[in-house]
């Protein structure tokens, strides 16, 4: 079966790890067609905005895509273009898995666990105003529809692939209406599911038991901006942003792209780790009910980093973005 795949490169390492990740992709025998777009700094520079509107023209016709990372000008007025994708595709999941890699340098020898992550709602809402001169105020919105919608993603996950518990994380002790209603809709949806223990965390306290003892959590569940900051705090846990692969996913759309920034100081240099955006594209190629295929990648991926003799040099090696994916093609099945 081919599947079309809307393609965005992005900018910084973005189409070096990205054009990297699609030999791998490919060396699978998947049949996708690829429908190349652009976003990002070069489009800002070129049409006005970091996100053109053909961008989402393409996801939403392809109902897929595999993307690189994307720079977001700081304080510019340009929205995030991963914030931009998230809502206007409406793609409220943002998964992200996170676990202990052999021949990684680490603290811990045994993390797995999902996060699920609010993707819209929040203070990425986008509400923002001057209440005068010297102040600016952000208006959080959370929403029943929202909270229910990401928790019931995470317990169905949760019981398709045999996890045991699902944790919220929130900070309703203070935010009482606002997170009150997050933690609210994750437990009466929790009913649903009697056979997976639910259970919710105060945010600080489930950051400082997250350092403690990775181990004890399995699938969490967060509103958007504790979720963005506990993601990247569980792949530091397990080895970096190098190797922490992610999706965006609504009911009928879904977008993959690894969980790290696009470095432009390593752009052009042939030295970034493709492994995040590589294992990005296994997700979707589960997505894509290819199941076979992804599990050859993630084998091929462990393999070649047990070995430890192809390493980009953020993993203590010297070889380079192409090197490591043709260490990875060349260690997947026949």
């Amino acid at each position: 079966m081919s599947h079309r795949v809307t393609l965005i490169l992005g900018d910084g390492i973005g189409p070096e790890v990205v054009l990297a990740a699609k030999r791998v992709l490919e060396a699978t025998g998947a049949a996708i067609e690829w429908e190349q777009v652009q976003a990002g700094a070069e489009m800002l520079a070129r049409c006005g905005t970091p996100l053109p509107d053909e961008v989402v023209e393409s996801v939403r016709r392809t109902g897929v895509a595999l993307k690189g990372p994307v720079t977001t000008p700081v304080a510019s007025g340009f929205r995030s273009v991963n914030v931009g994708l998230r809502v206007a595709l409406d793609l409220y999941a943002n998964v992200r898995p996170v676990r202990t890699l052999p021949g990684v340098p680490g603290r811990y020898a045994r993390v797995d666990l999902v996060i699920f992550r609010e993707a819209t709602e929040d203070v990425y809402a986008g509400k923002e105003r001057w209440v005068d001169e010297d102040t600016a105020e952000t208006v959080k919105v959370i929403t029943r529809k929202g909270s229910e919608r990401i928790a019931r993603a995470a317990m169905e996950f949760a019981r398709r692939e045999g996890r045991r518990q699902v944790t919220c994380g929130h900070k309703a002790n203070i935010m009482k209406l606002t997170d009150g209603l997050f933690l609210d809709c994750a437990r009466q949806v929790a009913r649903d599911y009697p056979e997976i223990e639910f259970d919710d965390r105060i945010i600080d306290a489930l950051c400082m038991q997250l350092v403690m003892a990775p181990e004890s959590f399995d699938v969490l569940l967060l509103p958007n901006l504790y979720g963005d900051i506990v993601s990247d705090l569980a792949s530091g846990l397990a080895g970096g942003l190098g190797l922490a692969p992610g999706a965006n996913i609504g009911d009928e759309i879904a977008v993959f792209e690894p969980v790290h920034g696009s470095a432009p100081e390593l752009a052009g240099r042939g030295i970034a780790n493709p492994i995040a955006t590589i294992l990005s594209g296994a997700m979707m190629l589960r997505h894509l009910e290819e199941a076979e295929r992804a599990a050859a990648v993630e084998a091929a991926v462990t393999k070649v980093l047990a070995e430890g003799r192809v390493l980009t040099p953020d993993l203590g090696g010297n070889a380079t973005t192409d090197k490591m994916a043709d260490a990875i093609i060349a260690a997947l099945p026949t």
